[in-house]
């Protein structure tokens, strides 16, 4: 009993020495969702590259659907080329592999990456990627978070807390397992030069197996670093500390006070610490947008944790509502445009399969293949684009 006490109170002793050098932290089973501790979890915070968790996330779901290809290859805009600060420098009109920009911004957090892995899923638009963004966000439980971007860079609206970073964390793990290495890869060469994962704890804490980490001038330095132990996976979530070491530091204690509470049969411990509430540009982030008014938040972690690994995997409706068959005008519809002939093709056929409509491949000149129907009516490619939507596929009407 008083080897277990001593023990704690190091514990304790230690992350209350950091206690004062950053906003909040929480550990929890990624098994079970069950919190073990959490500090400050609810709190506002920004949330930097771990934004690009997210990025990441959808981008695994156009894998997993057939919208993407390892091996396919992604346009470099102007806009993506010129993000900064941290960047690979891709040069516009150049192209990079799916699988690259993966490892791009899991390992070296490129934010020039992440951009081009929004434009090239949305449309072009990072901003209509941002919305998608936080419209999955509120789908998989998380009820306080607001993405105006790809990367996490600077924004006063761009917000998240520890407790939806945890979810979106869990929600990756869950539904797409099979990508989850990425997160773990410690150093990554590309062109020659090599990159090193700036989470330290995959070389010095023993079962780590990942997963992000983030920081800005505002939001200072944050951290999700995942280990498994013993047949247990468990997650740290750190944000707002003051230096790499603190965010290291604090991780792996987390890390070790969860196992040993796991061994402990020790309840869960909530916290709240005074730290000042960050600045933000609305009085709240916790629904910004109109159109997300209607879609039901999750009160508690546990069942937060359920919609995000169980409820929210994607399921697409087989009974969309079709445009009249005949119908002929000079409106149509886009369903994506994509850097290889062969994705382009995919695409028609998953349309075909999900909308029971036939669509043609356009080589745009620049490189790209855009995937349409043409000479549709006004009220038929509006009808054709929101079954479009309730069946997962992105797409837009032109004229």
């Amino acid at each position: 009993m008083g080897r277990i006490f001593s023990f704690f109170f190091t514990v304790l002793f230690c992350v209350n020495a950091y206690a004062i050098q950053y906003r909040a932290a929480l550990v929890a089973d990624m098994d079970t969702g069950r919190v073990l501790y959490q500090e400050n979890a609810n709190q506002l915070n920004y949330p930097a590259s771990l934004t690009k968790i997210m990025t990441l996330y959808l981008t695994f779901d156009a894998l997993e659907h057939g919208r993407l290809d390892l091996d396919d290859y992604l346009i470099v805009s102007k806009a993506a080329a010129n993000a900064e600060p941290v960047k690979l420098g891709l040069s516009a009109g150049s192209k990079i592999r799916v699988e690259d920009a993966i490892k791009a911004v899991a390992v070296y957090s490129a934010n020039d990456v992440a951009r081009v892995l929004a434009e090239n899923l949305k449309g072009g638009q990072e901003e209509s990627f941002a919305d998608l963004m936080t419209r999955v966000a509120r789908e998989i439980g998380l009820t306080n978070t607001n993405f105006e971007n790809s990367s996490g860079l600077p924004n006063d609206d761009h917000m998240s807390t520890a407790r939806d970073i945890a979810l979106l964390s869990m929600a990756v793990y869950k539904h797409f397992p099979q990508y989850w290495h990425f997160f773990g890869i410690k150093t990554w060469v590309y062109n020659g030069k090599t990159y090193t994962n700036g989470n330290r704890l995959l070389t010095s804490f023993n079962g780590c197996d990942g997963m992000k980490t983030g920081y800005t001038k505002k939001s200072k330095y944050s951290l999700v670093a995942t280990a498994h132990r013993d047949n247990r996976h468990l997650m740290s979530v750190v944000l707002g500390a003051e230096n790499k070491d603190v965010r290291a530091n604090v991780a792996a204690q987390m890390l070790n006070r969860g196992f040993s509470m796991l061994d402990n049969g020790n309840a869960p411990i909530v916290k709240n610490t005074n730290v000042p509430p960050v600045q933000t540009a609305t009085s709240s982030v916790s629904m910004p947008k109109a159109q997300y008014q209607n879609i039901a938040q999750s009160a508690t972690f546990s069942a937060a944790y359920n919609a995000a690994t169980t409820a929210a995997i994607p399921k697409y409706n087989t009974a969309a509502v079709l445009p009249d068959a005949g119908a002929t005008g000079g409106t149509g519809v886009q369903f994506g445009a994509f850097s290889s002939e062969s994705s382009a093709q995919t695409q028609v056929a998953n349309v075909r399969n999900k909308l029971g409509v036939n669509a043609v491949v356009e080589p745009t000149g620049t490189g790209l293949y855009r995937v349409r129907v043409y000479g549709l009516s006004e009220s038929g490619a509006q009808q054709l684009k929101s079954s479009a939507y309730a069946n997962g596929i992105d797409s837009y009407v032109f004229h």
